[in-house]
């Protein structure tokens, strides 16, 4: 098929690089001109791991960046895959989603052919029928049996983003109509999995449910270790004694200094902001953020009771992404530790293995580090605030401090004297 994907964030990017890699010929359209040079290049613009290998495979073959909607009618179907960030009430920014649609509208204004408009950027309940369908009819003069309307949410795991795309769990597909669902299924062809198919605004709500369920499971775990902690158990234990029962599963169980990244923080706003407006009180979902928000907090203070005041103290800080196999910072809870530790005094090193120059471009007043062992040097105390696998191997290095005070907010470590946040 040949598909255009507007958006080559991280997920428009790997979706058009794993669906070239499904043999699809796939036209990727992005406003940032320096992205797309880099693109066609074959360099891709975040880390990710399989990302580079499928661009160096398909670029200039079956896969192609532009800045341009001009060939947009050529193809069978257009998938939108910019951002939803969070405007400052919590609820979801749709501006982007509504430019995308009105100039697909404008593309389409001439084709004859059947073609289907999907959305795979995650956005509240009804947009794709009350936005995207009115700016997309609207443009184009063309009655609903030439263009077909899709909703399919996206369950990339950063880091493992190529992997789930080619063996998801679940293909989701809300569709306005039985062909546009049946065309977009064709997308998919090749890739084995569980497929259920719905209306649009399920679709949309399950993308939502999904991922404010994983943020609870995280939140919940959390204020169990906080507990476990008050009374010296390992709540690692007890959450994989928990996680053993079929109904709970052991997954998402982790407790540590929260969750961050681009989807849990802002689509569990956006869903709270979306009850609101229904008059309905999501007091479970406000109680998921209020503990992702205090979580830090708990790691600066077990430093402050292990090292007292941190004026003039150097503090290494391990991990800066989210998360561990990417560079992507968005919001990582290493930002509201290091911005404590600053307004408190301390002079931070901090390293992480991709996100030094991401975090860099927010924090920076900070020392970025070439090395765990740089980091550590001469170092009054280290906070490890993200799951990377190398951080695990780290033992001698930790005498390279000046006090071996070591805590550690995602149960990583495996030396003997590291202090954990719930355990």
């Amino acid at each position: 098929m040949r598909v255009s994907i507007i958006g080559g964030g991280y997920v428009g990017l790997v979706s058009a690089a794993c669906m070239a890699g499904l043999g699809h010929s796939v036209m990727l359209i992005e406003i940032d001109e320096n992205k797309v040079e880099a693109i066609n290049s074959a360099k891709s613009p975040i880390y990710e791991k399989g990302l580079a290998e499928l661009l160096s495979a398909h670029v200039g073959r079956n896969l192609l960046a532009t800045t341009s909607y001009e060939n947009l009618a050529r193809s069978d179907v257009s998938l939108i895959c910019v951002g939803t960030p969070p405007l400052p009430d919590g609820s979801a920014d749709l501006s982007m989603i509504e430019s995308a649609s009105t100039l697909i509208g404008k593309a389409l204004a001439n084709k004859e052919k059947y073609h289907v408009v999907a959305v795979k950027s995650t956005v509240p309940p009804g947009t794709t029928q009350n936005l995207v369908m009115p700016a997309v009819q609207k443009h184009t003069g063309k009655n609903a049996g030439k263009i077909g309307f899709v909703m399919n949410p996206e369950f990339l795991r950063e880091g493992l983003a190529v992997h789930d795309f080619m063996k998801p769990d679940r293909i989701v597909i809300g569709s306005s109509d039985v062909r546009a669902g049946d065309v977009f299924e064709s997308v998919y062809q090749g890739i084995d999995a569980p497929i259920i198919r719905t209306g649009l605004i399920a679709a949309e709500m399950i993308k939502y449910a999904s991922n404010a369920f994983l943020a609870t499971k995280i939140s919940f775990s959390n204020e169990i270790g906080n507990v476990c902690k008050k009374m010296g158990i390992d709540v690692y234990e007890v959450m994989s004694g928990v996680g053993l029962d079929h109904r709970i599963n052991p997954h998402f169980l982790n407790a540590g200094v929260g969750f961050g990244g681009s989807c849990f923080p802002k689509d569990v706003s956006a869903l709270i902001s979306l009850a609101e407006k229904m008059d309905i009180a999501p007091v479970l979902l406000r109680s998921v953020m209020d503990v992702n928000e205090k979580q830090p907090q708990k790691i600066v203070e077990i430093l402050l009771r292990r090292v007292g005041d941190l004026k003039a103290k150097r503090i290494a800080v391990l991990g800066l992404a989210f998360k561990n196999d990417t560079d992507d910072v968005r919001e990582s809870r290493a930002i509201p530790v290091i911005k404590e530790l600053v307004g408190r005094g301390a002079l931070v090193a901090a390293y992480d293995p991709k996100a030094n120059a991401s975090m860099s471009a927010i924090l920076p007043e900070i020392e970025y580090c070439g090395s765990a062992s740089h980091a550590l040097t001469n170092a009054d105390a280290c906070l490890v605030l993200t799951e990377w696998p190398e951080f695990a191997d780290l033992d001698k290095e930790f005498d390279l401090m000046r006090s071996r005070v070591i805590i550690d907010g995602r149960r990583v470590l495996s030396c003997r004297d590291a202090e954990g946040i719930c355990w």
